[in-house]
């Protein structure tokens, strides 16, 4: 059944969440769902991944705090003007104000709020108000999807969300530029090249990552790290007090990583915490080995040895040596790609469609 759903998030910024927002919308528009996507504010980092066939309304309230009112309220009108069947938010402070929206014009019977971190990935105050009011938020939605084992256990352990009202789904992954042809020969034939992507930002790891890069013996070998975030400075700080300079590479927010990916022998993730982990999943289906720390997150991608490896957190001399073995030997890459596979946007797609026809009948 073709419904009509109005999906609403902070912008097309560059996060994780937001591109699961718009990979997600734009392929229930596909399947012929009247889809509209409504912003806070006009970015351009995600529009890639957004299907012509979704409607876009932007709020244009900028980013300031005192401007929270204003984008409620575009929201309330546009809410009333859709009449959508049902409203799903992602990020914090858009998952307030959405539930605030469906309180006030009675219909919280059709929001399906969201958690894609924990409280440590949260940096400003309604992400962090989200999450310690998940007991209420999770009790005023129709439902509320967290996109891992671990979060929903935390969400509902730590902060007391509804047991009853929260679900796990998975993110969808759309992934671009990879090599069917691609076998273990090959693979192991790159160019010892160690990627890593996301914000620049402490709870991501990364100066402990550039403390292990600086243990591995593999001859040749250097880190990309994909992101921008305010810890630039530091990093590059810290890379040179390690004599990494020339084996560091640091360009910045790419719109499309897959070229770094097909260049690369392996993969990292440092995180501190990691709900999900949508760059594990993009480097799995790769064909990359991942070298992960034990978040949540990883923990449920990389189910076998084949995958990766998961290495303690700071412990710098098990992490290097972790990637020096994936440099060494990174292996088949043919169940990598089979288990990122089963990440799919088709997948996830299908699992928010059988939600909607639960809430609806219920």
């Amino acid at each position: 059944m073709n419904r009509r759903l109005l999906f609403y998030t902070t912008s097309l910024s560059g996060g994780g969440a937001e591109r699961v927002w718009v990979v997600l919308a734009s392929e229930l528009a596909r399947r012929g769902h009247d889809v509209t996507m409504a912003f806070d504010f006009d970015a351009t980092e995600n529009r890639a991944f957004l299907d012509p066939g979704v409607k876009v309304v932007v709020f244009g309230v900028g980013r300031r705090f005192s401007r929270h009112r204003r984008a409620l309220v575009g929201l309330i009108r546009l809410w009333r003007r859709l009449d959508p069947d049902f409203v799903l938010t992602a990020v914090g402070g858009s998952d307030v104000k959405g539930a605030l929206a469906g309180l006030l014009l009675g219909r919280l019977d059709r929001t399906i709020g969201s958690y894609h971190g924990y409280l440590a990935n949260e940096s400003a105050f309604f992400g962090k108000l989200h999450v310690r009011l998940a007991a209420l938020w999770t009790r005023l939605a129709a439902t509320t999807v967290c996109v891992s084992d671990g979060l929903r256990r935390d969400m509902v352990e730590t902060w007391r969300a509804s047991r009853t009202r929260c679900l796990r789904i998975y993110n969808p992954i759309a992934v671009a530029g990879t090599d069917p042809d691609l076998d273990a020969a090959r693979l192991a034939a790159r160019d010892p090249l160690i990627a890593a992507a996301g914000r620049l930002v402490p709870v991501k790891g990364f100066g402990f990552l550039l403390r292990a890069f600086a243990r591995v013996k593999t001859p040749g070998a250097r880190l990309v790290v994909l992101g921008e975030g305010p810890e630039r400075a530091e990093l590059r700080e810290e890379a040179e007090r390690l004599g990494l300079t020339d084996r560091l590479i640091l360009p910045g927010y790419v719109d499309a990583p897959w070229a770094w990916y097909a260049r690369a022998r392996c993969f990292a993730l440092s995180s501190r915490v990691e709900a999900f982990g949508n760059v594990v999943v993009e480097a799995l289906a790769h064909g990359l080995p991942v070298v992960a720390t034990p978040c949540d997150g990883p923990r449920e991608i990389l189910t076998d040895g084949s995958m990766g490896v998961i290495s303690p957190f700071d412990d710098e001399a098990a992490f290097a040596a972790a990637l020096d073995a994936a440099l060494a030997d990174p292996g088949d890459p043919a169940p990598r790609i089979a288990r990122a596979a089963e990440f799919s946007v088709a997948t996830a797609a299908d699992a928010y469609e059988a939600l909607f026809d639960r809430l609806a009948s219920r």
